[in-house]
């Protein structure tokens, strides 16, 4: 996308809460990639088809908020709020979008308990450059190269400074992938390293238009959440990535996409990948990691 890529969190302000009796734990969807389409309705079935699995999912498991993973607006993003698109300033007029900065630190206490759980999110257009949303590209350098450095080492601080019983990091490229863009070589080459350093639990993300979930040597569960609006069955990086890394790739062209579920306990980290169709893909588990 030619535009500054947005990472949002919408508040779950109207989301219903946990029915009495349930685990204390967070919950959140992570979906990707859902911008629809310029021209009207502006919205695609596949879109559609999410928001309405996404608001059965949480009525019946609730969730605290929906982290979205960026291309929330397709083909080039808006330009400002005056945008025909872009009806409601909503980081300024309502409360349920949360977008303070381009890259931020969101903290959160799991309900009746002392564990806690750290994000980090950041804009990987700053970091690692543009690139087109439909081809294999890399990201081009970043525009600003000072601003890069700048959010790299605040991470960085951030990270060495977490003293939360689950860290996630979350960005629009990914760092692995098998599909159409593969591992974004800028990120494996500078935020790799941080992950793996500093215990990061995991790392979410979008770019490809599927979903995906790879693990690496060091328990770094990277979870790509990028089916909201289209669907892409390409493998074509699979050998770029390590042997053993892939645990789960979905990109049936025919099916309405799909999101991931996030419950994080006092015991455990839980990822749940749901098709727009309601049916359960796969689930893994990550544990909460030891305080540094």
């Amino acid at each position: 996308m030619d535009m500054w890529t947005a990472l949002l969190i919408l508040q779950a302000l109207l989301l219903p809460s946990l029915a009495d009796g349930a685990t204390p734990a967070l919950r959140f969807v992570a979906v990707g990639d859902w911008g629809g389409v310029p021209n009207a309705p502006f919205h695609t079935a596949r879109e559609m088809a999410n928001a309405k699995e996404i608001a059965r999912t949480v009525q019946i498991l609730g969730a605290d908020f929906i982290l979205s993973l960026g291309d929330n607006f397709y083909f080039t993003g808006v330009q400002d709020i005056n945008d025909k698109r872009f009806q409601i300033a909503y980081s300024k007029i309502s409360k349920r979008w949360n977008f303070p900065s381009p890259f931020y630190r969101l903290h959160f206490k799991i309900p009746q308990t002392n564990v806690s759980v750290a994000i980090f999110m950041l804009d990987t257009v700053t970091l690692c450059g543009n690139s087109d949303d439909f081809l294999s590209q890399q990201p081009e350098r970043p525009r600003d190269v000072k601003l890069a450095r700048t959010q790299l080492s605040w991470l960085k601080k951030q990270l060495a400074a977490a003293r939360e019983d689950y860290v996630l990091v979350a960005g629009h490229y990914p760092v692995w992938s098998i599909a159409e863009h593969g591992p974004t070589h800028c990120l494996v080459k500078q935020l790799r390293p941080l992950l793996a350093t500093y215990g990061v639990t995991a790392y979410l993300c979008g770019h490809d238009h599927n979903l995906q979930y790879l693990q690496d040597e060091n328990g770094v569960g990277y979870v790509l959440s990028g089916a909201g609006n289209f669907m892409d069955p390409s493998k074509r990086h699979q050998r770029k990535v390590p042997n053993g890394y892939l645990r789960f790739h979905y990109g049936t062209e025919d099916s309405l996409g799909g999101f991931a579920y996030v419950e994080i306990s006092s015991k455990e980290m839980t990822v749940t990948y749901i098709e727009a169709s309601g049916k359960s893909l796969f689930k893994t588990r990550l544990p909460r990691r030891a305080r540094p």
